[in-house]
C-alpha cells in the first residue's frame, strides 16, 4: 500500500478534474442516439452524481485501511456536485423546457423531486466552503458543515431508488456501498459524532 501512496502523490489533484469530464462524454455522446435521449441523458448525469457522492464518501475509510485518497477528496467533492447541477440543469432543460409554472408545481408535489432538490440544497454550502480560505475562517464548524455529505448522500439515494421505479442490482449495490460507508463511520466516530458533533 506504501507503494500505491507513493505513487498517488505524484498524481497532482487537477487531474481529477481531467477525469471528471470523461463520464460526462460517456453519458451525453451515446444519450444523443438513444431511443429516449432526454432519460438517458438525465438519468445518466444523475447515475454519475451518486456515484461519484458515494465514492467521496470512501476516501476515510479507505484511508483507515491504509490507501490515502485524501488530497483528491476536495476534488472528487466539486466534480459530483458539478454532476448533481448537470442532472439538476437537464431536468430543467431538455426534460422540463424551462416551463417555470410546471416546474414549480412539481418542486413541491413529486417527492422524488422534492427529495433530489433537498441534496442539491445540503450539498451547495459544501461546494461554496471547498476551499482553503473557508477551512481557516469556519475552523472546527467546518467539519460540522461538511458532515452534511451523508444526510445528502442518503436524500441523493432516495431520489434515485424513486425515480428508477424499479430496484435494479446497481441501485441495490448504492444502497448496499452507502449503508456499509454510514455503518463504518459510526462504528468507529459513535452516531453523536457522525450526525453533528
Amino acid at each position: 500500500m506504501d507503494r500505491v501512496n507513493k505513487a498517488l502523490r505524484r498524481v497532482p489533484p487537477w487531474v481529477v478534474y481531467l477525469l471528471g469530464v470523461v463520464p460526462f462524454v460517456t453519458v451525453v455522446v451515446p444519450g444523443l442516439s438513444a431511443i429516449d435521449p432526454v432519460r438517458s441523458i438525465e438519468w445518466g448525469l444523475g447515475l454519475w452524481a451518486l456515484r461519484l457522492i458515494l465514492l467521496s464518501l470512501t476516501v476515510t475509510p479507505l484511508r483507515w485501511v491504509g490507501l490515502n485518497l485524501l488530497r483528491f477528496r476536495r476534488q472528487i467533492g466539486l466534480v459530483a456536485f458539478a454532476y448533481v447541477v448537470l442532472h439538476f440543469a437537464s431536468w430543467l432543460s431538455i426534460d422540463m423546457g424551462f416551463r417555470w409554472g410546471q416546474i414549480g408545481a412539481d418542486l413541491v408535489k413529486r417527492w422524488y423531486i422534492v427529495i433530489g432538490m433537498g441534496a442539491l440544497l445540503l450539498l451547495i454550502p459544501l461546494a461554496v466552503t471547498s476551499n482553503d480560505a473557508s477551512i481557516r475562517r469556519l475552523r472546527a464548524t467546518w467539519n460540522r458543515l461538511h458532515r452534511l455529505a451523508y444526510p445528502a448522500a442518503i436524500l441523493a439515494m432516495i431520489h434515485a431508488s424513486m425515480v428508477g421505479k424499479v430496484w435494479t442490482l446497481e441501485i441495490l449495490a448504492y444502497v448496499a456501498i452507502l449503508s456499509g460507508l454510514m455503518a463504518v463511520r459510526i462504528w468507529k466516530n459513535g452516531v453523536k459524532r457522525v450526525v453533528w458533533a
